[in-house]
């Protein structure tokens, strides 16, 4: 009873979990960019089960001893077979509950929705903006960028979009929002010339820096819609296109993630109903089978 009652538990720390990120991914359904979270459930390791009161005597003989009291072969007689000489009887697999076993992101494509405004962008296909915070160099999917006072491309926190040198990217003051093009490839044109940057003595085009990784698990979130790079991985230039005057919105799934929340709500109240039950029966144990008569 007492692993019943840690089995149960574990179901609902599970579960707990679960409703975690549910409510995360449902509170950032509106969030341009989001990508939703689930929760990577697993087993604990099965253990098996044998009698453990069974024996060999040494004389080709099963003894049952402890508990079950001494004598040849007390407990196979009622069953019926002949134990083997050199293990017990299995009874089977006991389950010892579950646990969160990862975090995972879904990086699935989201929808696009059309702003018309020049320095809305969204990716589509694989990739992430790059930009610039102040703990380093961040990644997101959110492209609703503006042109600030002196011309710098930043996000809705202040952070500057970079380009592929890893600098701002800064559109000439006199430039009106509409005479600003941005391609696929992320190179911007203003008033139909590339716009460039002079790095040592040459010109060098200005494209959007957008990186992807090889492997999914080398980026993390850290808040605010923002990955980072782990383990030293190293960007490389995104498959993705850039569509401008286009955002991309959530890829949660508003009533998919309510079923999900109806369903991990049973299985909740289910493994509490477990512990409640196990509990009802050690109270029973402790004070009534154990009582002594008067």
């Amino acid at each position: 009873m007492w692993r019943g009652l840690y089995t149960a538990a574990t179901g609902m720390i599970t579960e707990a979990r679960r409703t975690d990120v549910i409510a995360n991914n449902l509170s950032n359904a509106a969030t341009t960019g989001f990508k939703k979270d689930t929760a990577v459930h697993k087993d604990f390791e099965n253990m098996l089960l044998k009698r453990v009161y069974d024996h060999d005597d040494g004389n080709g003989g099963v003894q049952s001893s402890g508990l079950l009291g001494t004598g040849s072969g007390d407990i196979t007689k009622i069953k019926g077979f002949k134990v083997d000489q050199q293990n017990a009887p299995t009874i089977g697999k006991l389950g010892l509950g579950s646990y969160t076993d990862e975090i995972a992101v879904d990086h699935s494509q989201g929808s696009f929705e059309s702003t018309s405004n020049p320095f809305d962008l969204a990716i589509a296909g694989d990739g992430f903006f790059a930009i610039q915070t102040p703990q380093g160099i961040r990644y997101t999917r959110n492209g609703a960028f503006f042109r600030n006072q002196a011309g710098t491309l930043q996000d809705i926190r202040g952070y500057n979009l970079l380009d592929r040198q890893g600098n701002a990217i800064t559109i000439p003051p006199d430039v009106s929002n509409s005479r600003v093009t941005i391609n696929v490839d992320g190179s911007i044109f203003v008033n139909g010339d590339p716009l460039t940057v002079q790095i040592e003595q040459n010109q060098i085009p200005v494209q959007i820096q957008v990186v992807q990784f090889d492997n999914r698990l080398a980026v993390q979130k850290q808040g605010d819609n923002l990955f980072y790079a782990v383990n030293g991985a190293q960007p490389q230039i995104a498959t993705g296109e850039i569509m401008q005057g286009m955002l991309e919105k959530s890829n949660v799934e508003i009533v998919r993630e309510m079923v999900e929340l109806i369903h991990n709500h049973r299985l909740y109240e289910a493994n509490a109903k477990a512990v409640t039950t196990q509990d009802t029966m050690l109270d029973n144990s402790v004070n009534q089978v154990g009582r002594l008569g008067s």
